[in-house]
């Protein structure tokens, strides 16, 4: 393997984690680490949003190499689009993730004190839930995998000569957007870990992440669909 080709790759490593603090990905992740008590399972978080953007990349952009094509611009937009629905989804469901919480009060040792639990069986199905989450970061990070498929198709065509090199270089970017995912949703996960037993700064929190999750899927949405023309693409 030629120096060159090695200096690409560590190139690539640190595009990589340079991809994975863009908003859109930091603020899809944030709306699954809100929802997390403990501080390793945000960062888990973050590692299945890695694996699961870099296996999109990888099957994605080797089909489109070995086929010798591209994404034509209509669709590769109409997938960026789609990143800004999932952000509106993410955000109200954050949000109406709130109304499943009640605070009830009750007494241990002639003191009171409270207590927050969630309606449908939360502690008897906790394992169940928490692998659903893990499964939630895999899908936000497929979709943000497809989202920019085309561009990496572009990226990795400019600085490998094969197949095998593209390969390598695809795997070596996702590892670099696994580890920077998982340094960021390590940090966004310690407020709502330290917050978890004060349900109120924590509802406070959650909402916020909820709010910035819709809001920028909408100006997301607008931003191609009428800022970089994704809706005359369609119309013509």
């Amino acid at each position: 393997m030629e120096i060159s080709f090695l200096s690409i790759l560590a190139l690539g490593f640190v595009l990589g984690i340079k991809h994975a603090i863009e908003p859109d990905h930091v603020i899809a992740v944030s709306t699954i680490a809100s929802q997390s008590k403990k501080l390793w399972r945000s960062s888990l978080s973050g590692v299945f949003w890695g694996i699961g953007h870099t296996a999109t990349l990888l099957i994605v952009c080797l089909i489109l190499i070995f086929m010798k094509g591209e994404i034509p611009e209509k669709w590769a937009m109409s997938l960026e689009f789609l990143v800004g629905i999932m952000l509106v989804y993410l955000g109200i469901t954050t949000i109406l993730s709130l109304k499943n919480i009640h605070l009830h009060q009750h007494k241990h040792d002639g003191e009171e004190h409270k207590q927050a639990h969630e309606y449908e069986g939360q502690h008897k199905h906790n394992h169940q839930l928490k692998n659903v989450s893990y499964f939630k970061s895999m899908l936000i990070g497929l979709v943000h995998g497809l989202a920019g498929s085309g561009a990496m198709v572009l990226l990795t065509m400019s600085t490998a000569n094969s197949a095998w090199e593209g390969a390598i270089y695809i795997l070596i970017f996702g590892a670099g957007t696994v580890i920077g995912m998982l340094f960021f949703t390590t940090i966004i996960g310690i407020p709502f870990v330290f917050s978890a037993k004060k349900l109120s700064l924590n509802k406070i929190l959650t909402q916020i992440i909820g709010v910035i999750s819709t809001v920028f899927g909408f100006y997301y949405m607008y931003n191609l669909g009428v800022t970089e023309g994704l809706f005359k693409l369609w119309i013509q």
